[in-house]
């Protein structure tokens, strides 16, 4: 197992040296809006992203995984423009196949339905700052599986999409898989999906339709970027175990998340995220399920803690990013510092003595 981390916003030669100097292996590109060529051409530049790969080497470094140009709500619902969404998603998976990239990452709009949550901001041991959650509105998380919705998908609404709009967003998201996953095959890079965050039932990747896309799509170029915080959200460390065991001995978790929480919505209709050592879950039985299972990829640190002197003013970032940081009401963010700094080195750590544990050379 390895350590990737998500490059910062403007892919310095400090952070590289920084990231470096950490002992991480792997940069990962989240924002798929963020490469050369997407703002000119709708796809990244080959050439650009060859010489970004060259720039990582240099310092013993490695791309784990890109994400696609984002498919909007001009495709999901099918606006002017969505064809062309599709053409650029197409194109950068191309490009990202003759640069060598092992993993890519499609975000799909609607497959969340946050606006059914309260995002606040946690404070927890020596005042070190993080991210919590509530459900907004009482009862939303059983009104989820009613068959009495609204009839449109309406985020300014206090209840979800009905079954009719969840179908019609699936046939997108197959529309998009089934064009995707051939090109896929053809360059042996893998595709990746991320968990419904936050996993409200009916979520399109919340605990069943995260199954789902393995059953639509057997390619073994398909899988998971599997997000243990995120499923934590949904049922806690027993959850995230049984996932691991069942996605894992299948060969489809590609790269992990790793964070940890307190809470659940299963348990208090709310989490709060909290530094690695400090939450509900074991680390270390979560490594353990991944060496059971055979996973060899990249464990990316997420969402660290903000600790004191980690504040960065976010204008530099990326409007996708920005539009987070202000729905979860963080005007500043941690870039690099001693929180990431914490937590790959508590990985590092938990990596050295599932060797030993485990008998591995280290």
């Amino acid at each position: 197992m390895r350590i990737s981390v998500v490059h910062d916003p403007t892919l310095s030669e400090a952070f590289l040296r920084k990231m470096s100097q950490l002992g991480v292996d792997c940069i990962d590109f989240s924002d798929g809006t963020w490469l050369p060529g997407v703002a000119e051409q709708g796809y990244p530049d080959l050439d650009e992203l060859l010489a970004i790969k060259g720039r990582l080497q240099s310092w013993g470094l490695e791309i784990n995984r890109v994400s696609l140009p984002d498919m909007t709500e001009t495709f999901m619902l099918e606006k002017e423009g969505a064809d062309r969404e599709l053409e650029n998603a197409v194109r950068a998976l191309k490009v990202l196949g003759e640069a060598g990239v092992p993993i890519a990452r499609q975000r799909f709009h609607g497959d969340t339905f946050n606006h059914l949550m309260t995002p606040y901001t946690t404070f927890h041991r020596g005042g070190y700052r993080s991210h919590g959650d509530r459900l907004s509105v009482p009862g939303a998380a059983e009104e989820a599986s009613r068959a009495q919705r609204v009839q449109v998908w309406d985020s300014t609404s206090n209840k979800p999409p009905p079954q009719e709009a969840l179908d019609r967003w699936w046939d997108r998201f197959c529309q998009v898989y089934s064009t995707l996953v051939p090109i896929a095959e053809e360059f042996t890079t893998k595709l990746a999906m991320h968990p419904s965050d936050v996993p409200l039932p009916d979520t399109p990747f919340g605990s069943l339709g995260y199954h789902r896309l393995i059953d639509a799509f057997p390619s073994r170029r398909v899988g998971y970027l599997y997000c243990c915080g995120t499923r934590a959200e949904a049922g806690g460390l027993p959850l995230v175990l049984d996932e691991i065991h069942n996605y894992g001995r299948k060969g489809r978790i590609f790269m992990i998340h790793l964070r940890n929480i307190r809470g659940s919505l299963a348990s208090a209709g709310a989490y709060e995220e909290v530094a690695l050592d400090d939450g509900d879950m074991s680390i270390f039985r979560i490594l353990l399920e991944l060496r059971k299972v055979g996973f060899d990829g990249c464990i990316n640190p997420d969402h660290m803690a903000v600790i004191t002197t980690d504040y960065e003013t976010g204008d530099q970032w990326t409007p996708r990013l920005r539009k987070w940081l202000d729905a979860s009401h963080t005007p500043d963010v941690q870039v690099a510092h001693q929180g990431l700094a914490f937590a790959v080195g508590y990985i590092k750590a938990l990596l050295t003595a599932l060797d030993e544990y485990s008998g591995a050379p280290v």
